[in-house]
């Protein structure tokens, strides 16, 4: 089973492939845990915060501290940052928090004016099921940014409640789903809000293991069989790591591993990656890379340099690697002591 060691070892590879500021803060605040107070990150942040993917979050947002709307691409503007929703996934994965500029501050305004009411973009369902489905992403976008927002506080509670009855005996009921969803939102139709396990799970400490357990069987049994948004993900892994899909295949592999225990499905996905690595230590997507629509795992504006696609790589396989073996019963330690005994 892979281990923090060899996170720390494929970490290593990176930073002396690449010595962009951005990337090593990255890796260094992410992926190795280094504290947010320590010393030598604190130095580094500075570098980071004045980085061109920084700058570039900084100058694309706009007035109301989004990047457009929350969710709906407006095709009629060539936008690098298609929506506000990926725009706030990409702060949070190149490292930015709330305390660093007013990046993800503004957003945090952005998303409270949301659940309020009082910001520009005002969300109206086309159905029954719209306003609910809505209010959980927005919600989990928010949990992201600053965890246990009292905003969310009765968005969770619906959904715990939601949760804990389609899954009480152990299994997935798509009666008691319905039952419940009908009793809280005061719906009818037969069709369902998809439960929202990426918003419970941002208060893992509040929710039952088997809870969690039982979810993971369902939603990420689902996504292991039919893929989640990709067909036949993961399970159909191609024979070459460098295929012009690689990349779409994380979206199934982040899904399944928001889950505690997703090694039942992705162990061998995990495999698959460590015997691709190349021989100094990190990965390459290859030149037919395609991306998902509003993908945002990059480290450089300049998106078709062949260095910047081994650092995009590996960056993204070293963070999908971090939370699995966080997620899969491996043992915390400190990785400097870690380092001091090899």
């Amino acid at each position: 089973m892979i281990t923090y060691k060899d996170l720390s070892r494929h970490a290593k590879a990176l930073l002396e492939f690449c010595e962009y500021p951005a990337v090593e803060y990255k890796v260094k605040f992410s992926i190795l845990d280094v504290p947010y107070e320590d010393r030598e990150l604190s130095l580094l942040r500075k570098a980071f915060l004045e980085s061109d993917i920084v700058e570039e979050m900084a100058q694309t947002q706009d007035i109301y501290g989004g990047w457009g709307k929350f969710q709906s691409k407006d095709y009629s503007v060539k936008a690098k940052i298609p929506t506000s929703g990926v725009g706030i996934e990409r702060c949070l994965y190149i490292g930015l928090t709330v305390e660093d500029r007013d990046i993800l501050f503004l957003a945090e305004e952005y998303l409270k004016d949301l659940l309020l009411g009082t910001g520009r973009e005002i969300v109206r369902g086309k159905n029954e099921r719209a306003n609910p489905w809505w209010r959980a992403k927005v919600c989990n976008a928010l949990e992201a940014v600053t965890p246990y927002s009292a905003l969310c506080d009765e968005t969770w509670r619906q959904w715990l409640f939601i949760a804990d009855r389609a899954y009480e005996d152990g299994e997935y009921s798509y009666e008691r789903d319905k039952a419940a969803q009908h009793e809280v939102f005061a719906t009818r139709e037969s069709r369902l809000v998809p439960m929202q396990s990426e918003l419970l799970l941002k208060r893992r400490a509040e929710i039952s293991d088997a809870l969690e357990d039982a979810m993971l069987r369902h939603l990420g049994g689902l996504a292991s069989e039919n893929g989640y948004f990709w067909d036949k993900t993961p399970g159909s892994l191609p024979e070459n790591f460098v295929c012009n899909k690689t990349r779409r295949w994380f979206k199934t592999f982040n899904y399944i591993n928001q889950f505690r225990g997703s090694s039942r499905y992705l162990e061998h996905a995990v495999d698959w990656l460590m015997e691709n690595v190349r021989e100094d230590g990190v990965w390459d997507w290859g030149t037919q890379i395609k991306d998902p629509w509003g993908y945002f795992g990059y480290f450089s504006c300049n998106r078709n340099y062949k260095h910047n696609r081994v650092v995009d790589c590996t960056v993204e396989i070293l963070d999908f690697l971090k939370h699995y073996i966080d997620n899969n019963g491996a043992q915390r330690a400190d990785l400097a002591n870690k380092e001091g005994a090899e």
